[in-house]
């Protein structure tokens, strides 16, 4: 399969650069080459020294970030200068190109660290077109250029996936039809419950539906909430709406939406049954219920084509919930356990089919959005398997406390969570913004596009 091929380097222009005024054009071009190749590599340059003294700038520049120059080469090798001041914040330069040739060395040694394309934005003059739009994402900057990189990993994830499976790759032998391989590309989506609280649902529900998922991992709010809006609605609210008046009128928040106390006594009106047979199977046909069995159980029951769950147990896709206890519908199992008790569930199973799933990978693919339990289980599974393959990561989390929902993919790397040859991205942003628009550039166009391409076939 063909990599993504990444745009040939070019050289990033900073604002200080503005401000040199030297008395030939080559020694501007010389300190344009040196400072956009240090702020490059995040030094800031320091102009206040002579602005035709090149050497100058180099030297106070670096000396200004703790870092020694050597000023062992000649004065006027300005290369050797150059280099060796490079050297001192750790950046190798690459000098098979001529010794004199200044631009070479600059740009050989952006690739090395990985630079790339001149960062450029969206010409709103040449109209709009929200497609054009998100492309220019890749070469923004910041978290639009996570953004881009994520598409890339994602088309990734989608170009192996599209590999048909060989012969003796099929997994015919294995009876839990949950965990059979069913692609070239297993991927794991997982997400926290405000997700599907919120219009996200939708687009959770369209993965899903059109099977362009093979495992789930959520919380049990992310089970409930899905559920219960196919019983009754969320409202939209306010951030700042008052706690305490909220609560003498029965109302919940969960941000800027609302959930009426009635939604949840219509949820408990309808899960009571349904726990009730589950127990009677377990005392009379030894049924071994797990929470993804439950989740099954309850997708099927709900019959309801705006469902998550229904779609995930309908295509036979596992729903992996190890705090399945940790909401509503934890709420309702412990009422249950005094009205009629009995109902025992298997987390060992769980564990077990979710890292066979990982184990029988050939290739994996993790997407998650949000942190905690959801991000851990997904990437302790692929542990299992020395890695997964691709990963991207949507949350507004940091790494300063030390929290798994805050690590950068590279911890996950050190764990073996991640393969060491991996590209993995994080884009830090609120998902409700990022996500639907991610599957946008992504899935859904990989779905429409070989629908289409199906429906030219027949």
């Amino acid at each position: 399969m063909s990599e993504v091929c990444r745009r040939p380097p070019s050289i990033n222009t900073p604002k200080s650069v503005h401000k040199i005024v030297a008395h030939s054009s080559l020694d501007v071009a010389l300190m344009v080459m040196v400072v956009c190749t240090l702020a490059g590599v995040g030094v800031d340059t320091d102009l206040s020294v002579a602005d035709n003294d090149l050497v100058g700038v180099c030297t106070s520049t670096l000396a200004g970030v703790g870092v020694d120059t050597d000023l062992s080469v000649a004065d006027n090798d300005l290369v050797g200068v150059f280099t060796s001041t490079l050297a001192g914040v750790g950046v190798d330069t690459d000098l098979s190109v001529a010794d004199n040739d200044l631009v070479d060395v600059c740009t050989s040694t952006l690739a090395d660290i990985g630079a790339d394309i001149d960062n450029i934005g969206y010409d709103w003059n040449r109209g709009v077109n929200y497609s054009k739009l998100l492309e220019t994402f890749r070469y923004s900057g910041f978290q639009a250029t996570n953004f881009g990189l994520a598409v890339e990993e994602i088309k990734k994830m989608l170009e192996c996936r599209r590999v048909p499976l060989l012969e003796d790759e099929m997994d015919i032998h294995e009876e839990d039809e949950f965990i059979r391989r069913r692609s070239n590309c297993t991927i794991f989506l997982g997400y926290t419950s405000n997700m599907v609280s919120a219009g996200v649902r939708d687009t959770i529900r369209f993965l899903v539906q059109h099977r362009m998922v093979d495992c789930i991992v959520t919380t049990a709010g992310g089970i409930e909430e899905d559920l219960i809006k196919c019983l009754a609605p969320t409202y939209i609210g306010d951030f700042n709406l008052d706690g305490r008046k909220l609560r003498e009128r029965g109302i919940n928040r969960i941000g800027n939406l609302l959930v009426p106390n009635d939604n949840y006594c219509l949820f408990e009106d309808w899960v009571m049954p349904i726990l009730d047979n589950m127990l009677a199977e377990q005392k009379q046909k030894g049924t071994f219920w797990t929470p993804s069995r439950m989740v099954a159980r309850l997708g099927k029951e709900i019959n309801n084509p705006d469902s998550i769950y229904y779609w995930a147990s309908r295509n036979n896709i596992p729903v992996f919930s190890p705090a399945l206890t940790d909401g509503s519908l934890g709420d309702m199992m412990y009422f249950h356990s005094y009205r009629n008790p009995g109902l025992v569930l298997d987390i060992i199973q769980d564990i077990r089919r979710l890292n066979t799933i990982a184990v029988k990978a050939l290739k994996s693919g993790m997407l998650i959005v949000g942190g905690g339990v959801v991000k851990h289980h997904i990437c302790n599974a692929n542990l299992m398997r020395n890695g997964a393959d691709f990963s991207v990561f949507i949350n507004t989390a940091c790494e300063f406390d030390g929290s798994d929902s805050g690590a950068r993919p590279d911890e996950a790397v050190s764990w073996g969570k991640i393969r060491k040859e991996a590209t993995p991205v994080k884009i830090y942003a609120e998902a409700t913004l990022v996500f639907p628009l991610l599957v946008g550039e992504t899935f859904a166009k990989y779905y429409h596009s070989s629908k289409v391409k199906a429906e030219s076939d027949v």
